[in-house]
């Protein structure tokens, strides 16, 4: 997930800085108030798989006019679980929650972006016990491929079939620039239900943040304390929502600027 911001984030030259249960929990109240108030429509329900042919497609047709997904951001960076605007798609089974974590986390791209953040970080000295030349290279390579398989694996593959939650992102494409801003963001703490509902987004809070926590026992041990596992359990909770909000105008970027639909 976090390999879209890195991209951006490494084009226009600045630093970078998912409980276990059975059924899906109820949004609590106060979400519940945020979302009634802005009056944001809920994503499109799971269909009938005999009635709507089963795709996973990020850029599936639909008929409203509205500018579409790609399964790839500027033809590099994935984007295997957009869903264009209006899209009906059916419900998605495990199997599909699992696919889109393996294939975020060893697309080609991934070994790349890892590359790049790597040495970003190398480059600021994030963790001088990675030492520099080749080797520390190495070090801050693998820590840092590591932390992205890891956080996919929960985010989008494990707590989502635990908790039947849609890890897709649906994207809102009406309203103004605020709206669709503040619903992209939102997505951090509100996600669909399997059944089509709302619920609170248990896969993306609590599966970040126990990637964050696996992480502290390869990281050296000055970084496995409380406050450095929060931090990055809190960082991988931000770059998601970032990623959520380029992903809700993606299309129209796509549309305006490279004229292409899909």
């Amino acid at each position: 997930m976090r390999t879209l911001m890195i991209y951006f984030t490494c084009v226009l030259g600045l630093t970078p800085a998912r409980a276990l249960g059975t059924v899906p929990q109820p949004l609590p109240a106060g979400f519940q108030e945020i979302a009634a108030a802005t009056h944001l429509p809920d994503a499109p329900g799971p269909q009938d798989p005999q009635s709507v042919p089963a795709t996973n497609s990020s850029s599936a047709q639909t008929d409203t006019g509205e500018a579409k997904q790609t399964k790839r951001i500027l033809w590099i960076v994935p984007n295997f679980r957009a869903v264009t605007a209006g899209t009906k798609l059916p419900k998605q089974s495990v199997k599909d929650k699992f696919e889109t974590a393996a294939l975020d986390s060893f697309d080609y791209s991934s070994f790349i972006f890892a590359g790049i953040q790597a040495g970003i970080s190398q480059a600021t000295d994030s963790y001088p016990e990675f030492h520099q030349g080749m080797a520390g290279y190495g070090r801050y390579y693998w820590h840092t491929f590591a932390d992205q398989a890891d956080e996919n694996l929960w985010v989008e593959g494990i707590l989502p079939s635990l908790l039947r939650e849609d890890s897709r992102y649906y994207t809102l494409g009406h309203g103004g620039f605020a709206k669709r801003s503040f619903y992209a963001v939102t997505r951090i703490i509100i996600t669909q239900t399997d059944a089509g509902g709302r619920t609170f987004n248990a896969g993306e809070i609590l599966g970040a943040g126990t990637a964050a926590a696996i992480s502290a026992a390869y990281y050296p041990s000055k970084y496995q304390t409380w406050t450095k596992v929060g931090q990055r359990w809190l960082t991988s909770v931000l770059i998601d929502g970032g990623t959520f909000g380029f992903k809700e105008f993606w299309p129209d970027i796509n549309r305006a600027i490279f004229h292409q639909d899909e």
